[in-house]
């Protein structure tokens, strides 16, 4: 029996054993990061050797220079005609759904002119490089190319790098496929902080980048931190959480699958559920007893479900929808009969799924939206991960002679408020 918490939101103490629940040590491990900032450092003085070296003695790759771990457009397309016709038909569903959904997101350039002929605007343009980052190892993510290459590609990306760890030499066709699908225009079997700082700094084989994204282990996220500022990034991701409010009417079956669907991820892994009927959570907690012998990851699943998930029982739906925004969930589940009727009440989750039928599994394969999304409470300030995490805003300023003359008294008086004569006198020129 899995020994899965059981709270009540009446509770007196139960501000205290939420709190419980979702505290997370987010802060690195301070051997992690020391071994990171050597590994950056070496990569940043000695680039392609340092990679190398890194490569063959954490991952046990047998590689005489770094170009020959770096696979071709032809290597990728290859891996893609060669896919099962169903696997590459559910690939090119898949993609063709989040190209569609990124579309929307294009932020295009504006401008105006105001009543002294002035021009102001924002030019959107996109970003000339980026590095994605593509877990490898204890599994495989295709679908992590497409979540991270397409929303780049649709911004307009000219050139797209992805780095991908091939353990023991070990190359994952499928997510070869995916990149060649994606449009990935350079590919490397790379990974670890190795991988990160190739990217950030550059070397005589990997291009520097101007952005990097996509998950991965401790090691990288501790990477991502320590270059940020020379690149950009998308966000440290935690664990993967889910979090489901149910008001009775969806098949127990159905609930407990979705909350392993996370649970299964890693030990770390959040899964709760919030409903106001104790007898449906009696329900699922049966459920969840039942079907968990017959998982592959039962043992990751049952770790995860007992370290950091729950069966919470609410007063009511407008109740679980306050503790949903006090969480901030990355994925969250409406799985009641009348989710449009939660919809406005929620403010903060990464990504919200309505009613019975809307699996958070089919976000993250096929659905549309980013499957890359905020965690351990980042979704109360930050968002999926989209075009716009793609594209850049530039503040354009076209100032006519009379708009000179009007601006520029504004300037003097404030500049020489501050003391900085020089942007007074600059100004003043101007209204001459």
């Amino acid at each position: 029996m899995t020994a899965l918490k059981r709270l009540k939101s009446s509770a007196p103490d139960f501000a205290t054993q939420l709190a419980a629940l979702l505290a997370f040590e987010g802060a690195q491990d301070a051997a992690v990061d020391a071994m990171v900032a050597r590994v950056l450092d070496d990569v940043k003085k000695r680039g392609d050797a340092a990679v190398l070296e890194y490569t063959q003695r954490f991952d046990r790759v047998q590689a005489k220079s770094l170009s020959e771990l770096e696979f071709t457009r032809a290597e990728m397309q290859r891996a893609l005609a060669e896919l099962p016709a169903t696997q590459r038909r559910a690939l090119e569903q898949a993609a063709a759904r989040v190209r569609s959904y990124h579309e929307k997101q294009i932020a295009q350039s504006w401008s105006y002119t105001d009543e002294d002929g002035t021009r102001l605007g924002q030019q959107v343009s996109a970003l000339d490089r980026v590095g994605i980052y593509v877990p490898g190892g204890k599994a495989a993510y295709p679908s992590s190319v497409l979540m991270n290459a397409l929303p780049a590609k649709v911004a307009g990306v000219r050139e797209i790098v992805m780095v991908v760890p091939t353990p023991d030499g070990a190359r994952n066709e499928l997510v070869l496929a995916a990149a060649a699908l994606a449009g990935v225009d350079r590919a490397f079997g790379i990974g670890g902080a190795q991988a990160v700082g190739a990217l950030a700094y550059g070397t005589e084989t990997v291009p520097q980048v101007d952005k990097i994204v996509g998950p991965g282990n401790a090691y990288v996220a501790a990477a991502k931190r320590r270059v940020f500022g020379i690149v950009g990034i998308d966000m440290v991701a935690g664990p993967s959480e889910i979090l489901i409010v149910c008001d009775g009417t969806t098949d127990p079956d159905w609930i407990a699958m979705d909350l392993f669907s996370q649970a299964e991820h890693d030990e770390l892994a959040q899964a709760i559920l919030l409903a106001p009927d104790a007898h449906y959570l009696d329900r699922v907690a049966a459920s969840i007893d039942r079907q968990l012998p017959s998982m592959p990851r039962q043992a990751v699943i049952k770790a995860a479900l007992e370290k950091r998930g729950a069966l919470i029982e609410v007063r009511d739906l407008d109740e679980a929808c306050s503790i949903v925004n006090q969480i901030a969930p990355e994925h969250l589940e409406l799985s009641v009969a009348n989710a449009d009727a939660l919809l406005p009440k929620i403010r903060n989750a990464g990504a919200i799924f309505l009613g019975s039928y809307t699996s958070e599994a089919l976000g993250d394969y096929c659905a549309g939206p980013n499957h890359v999304l905020p965690t351990s409470r980042t979704a109360r300030f930050s968002s999926p991960l989209g075009v716009y995490d793609f594209q850049k805003r530039t503040s354009v300023i076209g100032v006519s002679k009379d708009g000179a003359a009007k601006l520029g008294a504004i300037a003097m008086e404030l500049a020489r408020g501050e003391g900085l004569t020089a942007h007074a006198q600059s100004a003043a020129f101007r209204m001459k």
